[in-house]
């Protein structure tokens, strides 16, 4: 199970911590407020006020453990900046972090930042993805090369288990959750059968998820 440290639980921050847990992840959710780590605790592993901006803070939180921090701090350039810092002299082999725009996000990369979104920017992409491709539900991108999208079953995977179609194989993808009737199964099963309804949440490269689309 991969872990996660999110700093800052803002929009952009609760949302993506939200995520990591649904699927499947180890999520620590930081924030020097609070309300929003109330707001959240019963959603992640765990949650703590905590302020990010001191490196003795994070040690003893752990940091250094993680595979991956994501800094979700708001607009504040140097509290993004000085978490960033601590993060790396603590060794986070990753580090993804936020911006509010380009400048902010060149500034991140140079600090060793392993990848820097611009929220704004992400999301027109993901709605332009959306829209370019009406089965498409959801798109996220997890680099120039991977992605993960949510798509309706389709039609010739009804009735299947996941080792009848076998997608891996045969498309060079993963079913890494399947969402029925509101409720989410993490790492369904090979013997989870595709039903009527089911949304799919599929891992694989931009051209085999492409493939999947056209099914």
């Amino acid at each position: 199970m991969r872990s996660y440290i999110v700093i800052g639980l803002g929009r952009f921050g609760s949302e993506t911590a939200r995520r990591l847990c649904q699927f499947g992840c180890q999520v620590l959710a930081v924030d020097s407020d609070n309300e929003p780590v109330q707001q959240i605790c019963n959603e992640v592993t765990h949650a703590v006020v905590a302020n990010a901006q001191d490196k003795e803070v994070l040690r003893a939180l752990g940091a250094g453990n993680f595979d991956c921090a994501i800094v979700a701090i708001g607009d504040s350039l140097a509290d993004s900046v000085l978490a960033t810092m601590n993060l790396k002299e603590l060794g986070v082999g990753h580090i993804v972090c936020k911006a509010h725009d380009e400048t902010h996000r060149q500034v991140l990369l140079k600090l060793g930042a392993d990848q820097v979104v611009i929220p704004e920017q992400e999301n027109a992409y993901r709605l332009a993805k959306s829209l370019s491709s009406p089965n498409v539900l959801d798109y996220i991108e997890l680099s120039d090369e991977y992605g993960i999208i949510e798509v309706p079953a389709p039609k010739r995977w009804l009735e299947q288990s996941l080792k009848e179609l076998n997608v891996r194989a045969k498309l060079g993808v993963n079913i890494i959750a399947v969402k029925r009737e509101g409720q989410i199964n993490v790492s369904p099963a090979a013997d989870f059968k595709i039903l009527a309804g089911d949304v799919v949440v599929i891992l694989g490269d931009t051209d085999a998820l492409s493939t999947v689309q056209k099914l």
